[in-house]
């Protein structure tokens, strides 16, 4: 048995929110539109959003199976992880798995947050809010909740931090593409990156929550390779748009990216403004952009084995264990078993960073 105090937290797991997460929570404006769960005799029970696709929620519910099953057999919300959206049946997942406490993040909602529809995304997001808080409180030490937020103004955004803040939220989810006319690096949001800094609010920004994540090239498995890509070109944004040089103390997190790539980044982030910061319009930063990466940015992972072999290459405080639960892609209920495997070869004291001490300091958490 894995002791307490020794137990890894996730700083990336999800929600596998349940048939009236949004019909029960919704404003009342948007009742009738709110997304619903039907039962479709070939992929079980599927979430009907507005103007989107049908999802098979058996997708969101697959840790653990056999990956040969994975959007092949007929699944019900009876036969998923009932951990997924029932609080006392989650922290006996967590207890299976060896962990400790997670960070939540949505799964239906990481599509939501993109919905074309600013009002009705802004609708739906907060109505997944609200049933987080109430499915939080049911252990505050160990489900920690990530708000998410539609940012229809930068002013709404400011007071939609001070609101999840005060809703006990550790953090904050954030749409890849802003739909305001300046991108992230524009001076325009600089009011909300400082209320993030001054409500202590970690900002977030998930693999696939970006309106082009589907649109890769080729095969269709390519776009999963494919998927952490805008989260890294939102990386180079704040870096190369100045954000982190105006706003030091901002905590950017790179959510479920995986992380071995990071050395190369850096050093071509560096290359690049050696080399054509003069022939190209650039913000004139005051150090090299891989410093600003090793001190703003953390980026979490899960079965990533190669971070372990160039953890000395990386700033290994701003990396993030996660566990995934109870996504497909998890570790769950195998976490622990992989980590002896994979981060056998670290000191104590770096693995005690990177599977728990980094994500209680980020999160500020008890």
């Amino acid at each position: 048995m894995v002791q307490a105090a020794a137990k890894a937290i996730s700083a990336d797991s999800h929600i596998c929110e349940p048939a009236d997460c949004y019909t029960r929570f919704i404003d009342a404006r948007f009742k009738a539109d709110a997304p619903y769960v039907i039962r479709d005799p070939q992929r079980g029970d599927m979430f009907v959003v507005r103007d989107r696709p049908p999802l098979a929620m058996a997708f969101i519910s697959n840790a653990g199976r056999d990956p040969r099953d994975h959007g092949v057999r007929f699944l019900t919300y009876p036969e998923f992880h009932q951990g997924g959206w029932i609080p006392a049946a989650r922290l006996e997942d967590q207890d299976r798995d060896g962990v400790a406490a997670e960070m939540l993040y949505p799964s239906l909602g990481m599509s939501i947050s993109h919905h074309p529809d600013r009002d009705y995304r802004h609708a739906c997001l907060w109505a997944y809010n609200r049933w987080l808080q109430e499915f939080c409180a049911y252990a505050p030490d160990r489900l920690h909740g990530i708000g998410a937020v539609a940012l229809r103004s930068v002013s709404e955004g400011i007071e939609e931090f001070r609101r999840l803040k005060e809703m006990g939220m550790k953090g904050v989810m954030m749409p890849v593409n802003p739909e305001l006319e300046g991108d992230y690096h524009d001076p325009m949001w600089d009011p909300l990156w400082r209320a993030a800094v001054e409500l202590g609010l970690p900002i977030s920004f998930h693999a696939l929550t970006g309106r082009n994540d589907y649109a890769a090239r080729g095969p269709e498995l390519n776009w999963w390779n494919f998927a952490m890509r805008s989260v890294q070109d939102l990386i180079g944004t704040f870096i190369f748009g100045g954000v982190f040089q105006r706003h030091p103390q901002l905590k950017f997190i790179a959510a479920e990216c995986d992380a071995g790539w990071i050395p190369h980044f850096m050093y071509r982030m560096d290359h690049v403004f050696e080399r054509h910061r003069y022939s190209k319009k650039a913000v004139s930063l005051e150090r090299p952009p891989s410093e600003y990466f090793r001190d703003n940015v953390y980026v979490s992972f899960q079965d990533d084995w190669s971070v372990f072999k160039v953890v000395d290459l990386v700033n290994h405080e701003r990396l993030l264990w996660a566990n995934d639960y109870p996504h497909g892609d998890a570790t769950w209920p195998n976490s622990q078993k992989l980590l002896a495997e994979q981060a056998a070869g670290l000191a104590p004291a770096v693995k005690e960073r990177i599977l728990r001490a980094n994500v209680q300091e980020v999160y500020r958490l008890n």
